[in-house]
This record gives C-alpha cells, sequence and structure tokens, in this order.
C-alpha cells in the first residue's frame, strides 16, 4: 500500500512539473498558436483557388401500370433512382458535356468536379457541381442535367427525367474555408509548440537543483555552496567564448 501510494504521489508531482512547465512556455504556446493560424489563413487566401458549386436536381418519373403502389414497387422505384445516378456519373456523359461545351478538360476531370446524390424514399437527384468559374459550373450543371436525362430515358426503361430545379449561379465560394483552416492552423501550433516544449524538457537530464539530485540519483545532498558574484561572471564568459 504504501508503495502504491508513494507511486501515485511522483506521478501527481511528474504531472504537476509539467503543467508549471508549459505555464512557464505560455507566450511560447500562445505565439506559436497565432503564427501558424495566421499562416494557414494567408495560404488560404492567397494561394487557394475558391470554388464555387453550381446545384441542379431533375425528378425521375417512373412509368407504373397498375393504379396502386405497393412498397415492391417503391424499392423498385429507389433501386432506378440510384441507377440513374450512377449513370450520370459516366464517362458517356461526361464525354458528351465536354464536347457540348467545348470544355478543355479530360471526362476524369470533369466527374471529380462532379457529386451526385440521392433523397432517401424520393425519386429526386441531387447534381452538383464545382469549378473556380462560378459560371462554368452553372452551365456544366445543366449541360449534365440535360444530357443525362436523354441518355437516363434512352437506356433505362422510364417514362421521363424532368427537371426539378435549375442549377443556380453561386455567390460565394464553398471552399476553401478560412476560418475552418485558420482554426486547423492555430490547433496544429498549439501541439506543435506544446510536444516540442514537453520533449525538451523531458530529453533534458541536467541536474540543476538538490531536488534533482535526491530524485534522479537517490542521493541525499548535505548542502549547496553558492557561487561567488566573481565565479558567476567568469562562467558566463567562458560560456560565451564557447559558443563562439
Amino acid at each position: 500500500m504504501e508503495t502504491t501510494q508513494q507511486n501515485n504521489d511522483e506521478m501527481e508531482i511528474d504531472l504537476l512539473e509539467l503543467f508549471h512547465v508549459l505555464w512557464s512556455k505560455a507566450l511560447v504556446i500562445l505565439l506559436s498558436t497565432a503564427a501558424v493560424g495566421l499562416a494557414a489563413m494567408l495560404v488560404t487566401q492567397v494561394f487557394l483557388t475558391p470554388q464555387y458549386q453550381s446545384t441542379t436536381k431533375m425528378y425521375i418519373l417512373t412509368q407504373q401500370n397498375n393504379e396502386t403502389v405497393t412498397s415492391s414497387d417503391l424499392q423498385a422505384s429507389e433501386q432506378l433512382t440510384q441507377d440513374c445516378a450512377a449513370m450520370i456519373q459516366s464517362r458517356q456523359v461526361a464525354e458528351s458535356v465536354i464536347s457540348q461545351l467545348g470544355l478543355d478538360i479530360s471526362a476524369e476531370e470533369l466527374l471529380s468536379k462532379v457529386t451526385v446524390t440521392t433523397s432517401t424514399n424520393t425519386r429526386i437527384i441531387t447534381i452538383d457541381v464545382q469549378d473556380e468559374d462560378p459560371y462554368l459550373a452553372c452551365e456544366t450543371a445543366n449541360a449534365l442535367r440535360t444530357i443525362a436525362a436523354d441518355t437516363i430515358q434512352n437506356v433505362m426503361n422510364i417514362e421521363a427525367a424532368n427537371v426539378f430545379e435549375e442549377a443556380n449561379l453561386p455567390e460565394n465560394p464553398v471552399s476553401p474555408s478560412t476560418m475552418r483552416n485558420t482554426l486547423i492552423g492555430a490547433i496544429l501550433g498549439f501541439v506543435i509548440a506544446v510536444a516540442a516544449i514537453l520533449i525538451s524538457y523531458l530529453m533534458n537530464d541536467t541536474i540543476r537543483t538538490s531536488d534533482d539530485v535526491e530524485r534522479y540519483l537517490h542521493l541525499s545532498t548535505l548542502g549547496t555552496i553558492p557561487l561567488a558574484e566573481g565565479e558567476v561572471k567568469n562562467k558566463k564568459k567562458n560560456k560565451a567564448k564557447r559558443m563562439r
């Protein structure tokens, strides 16, 4: 019991020392946090290209042979909507959009800008297109929806793929987020500063006080001999010479 209690006391003292070390370097941690956060903000605003997102929606109208709709019909309709969403992101549709708009990019590059989502228990498909040019993002979204609708009707057994919502002309960029990147940079700066301080402290095995002698060497000290003023000055001079 006594050994366990002693170990717990030593752990509390160590944690308390670490806290005091960090507190003594609070200004360094604060400056590191602010510097890295500011750097992240400047990189975001100066070097990263804003991306605009335009959104359009289409409604898949399936053929119904019966007047009553069963749960199996709804499930089949939802599966059909998923198939339509996959077809929108096909290479054939992308190449048709590139040809219509005269874009100088590959089908893979175009599809990397496109996100297609479907709402649960509905036949509405949402198409999001991101680009650094808001007008091009809007034109691409509309062209993608129109060409995809024709392709879906020709390939799949559906009645129509109607326009539910025209693509909007985005006014504000969706990325990059200056606030988010600044916050991430500040957190990163804080973590780096704390880690550097703790590693430097834990790796420093220099014995400075009599308490360090008792703790690390397990020896008791009989007393301490203070240095005279002249010895302190000579010690500083010798240290300066060695640094040169």
